[in-house]
């Protein structure tokens, strides 16, 4: 198995008004928290990034057409006022990071290098995204989870669990010590992928998906309720084969846990 997760990218798109970000620090000492917040106007069909390493990231609708991020930091030991959130705008849109102090971090669209350095400062975004937008979240010391959305999402993390629920037919996910729930509510074109190492993968999808299977696990069973054509020989831990007419890459992969295979309603 080939895993990307320590790539960590999260990358953004921003259209309309500047952004307006605020700053303040919490009452009672900065140890115990700040809270950072920003919105703007994102076009559908782009991109919202949210790039972490310590904490979680939450998304979930906006009522309108204006993205709203709120990142809470809070540390024990270490100041919160001392890890920024940095907005970068670049052409294909908008990356928001929890850039900790480190002459070498920096935040990048599609990427770049962040360590912690001993920080350990926690970044928890709560993110609203409106409809049609694309949502990609990444950290590695935290769940990630982006619930009823509308558009396409990504999802990455290493030790944490992944949830994701989208009216969109585009969806990946990856994380190393945590499990995967996804429901996937439409019929797409792009590669599905869900990828873990210490974990089970659950994932829904809509009846009439055409798909080349490929699912793999080596401790753990694999159930479909998917007709399915199979390809070579029957292997419990291993499944490849063709639904419906075939075509986009559905690719399932996980060392310690089973792989679940669901049908919509």
């Amino acid at each position: 198995m080939k895993y990307g997760i320590l790539g960590l990218v999260v990358a953004a798109t921003y259209y309309g008004v500047a952004p307006t970000p605020h700053h303040a620090a919490a009452t009672g000492g900065a140890r115990q928290g700040e809270e950072w917040t920003w919105s703007g106007r994102v076009a559908a069909g782009k991109t919202l990034e949210i790039r972490g390493v310590n904490g979680g990231i939450s998304a979930e609708p906006a009522s309108g057409d204006r993205v709203e991020v709120r990142a809470q930091k809070h540390g024990r030991h270490d100041d919160p006022a001392d890890v920024r959130i940095e907005v970068v705008e670049h052409d294909g849109g908008v990356t928001i990071c929890a850039v900790y102090p480190g002459r070498d971090n920096a935040c990048q669209p599609g990427g770049g290098q962040m360590h912690v350095h001993d920080n350990d400062v926690a970044v928890d975004f709560t993110v609203r995204v409106p409809g049609g937008v694309r949502f990609e979240g990444a950290t590695v010391n935290g769940d990630a989870s982006a619930m009823n959305l509308g558009g396409p999402v990504e999802l990455n993390t290493v030790n944490g669990g992944v949830r994701l629920e989208t009216m969109s037919g585009d969806a990946e996910a990856e994380t190393v010590n945590g499990s995967i729930t996804a429901t996937v509510h439409a019929l797409g074109e792009r590669p599905l992928r869900f990828q873990t190492v210490n974990g089970g993968i659950t994932l829904t999808l809509p009846a009439g998906l055409n798909a080349d299977l490929s699912a793999e696990t080596v401790n753990g069973s694999i159930q479909s309720d998917f007709p399915l054509l199979v390809q070579g020989r029957i292997n419990p831990r291993e499944l490849h084969g063709r639904l419906g007419n075939g075509g986009r890459a559905l690719e399932l992969e996980t060392v310690n846990g089973s792989i679940r295979l669901r049908q919509l309603p």
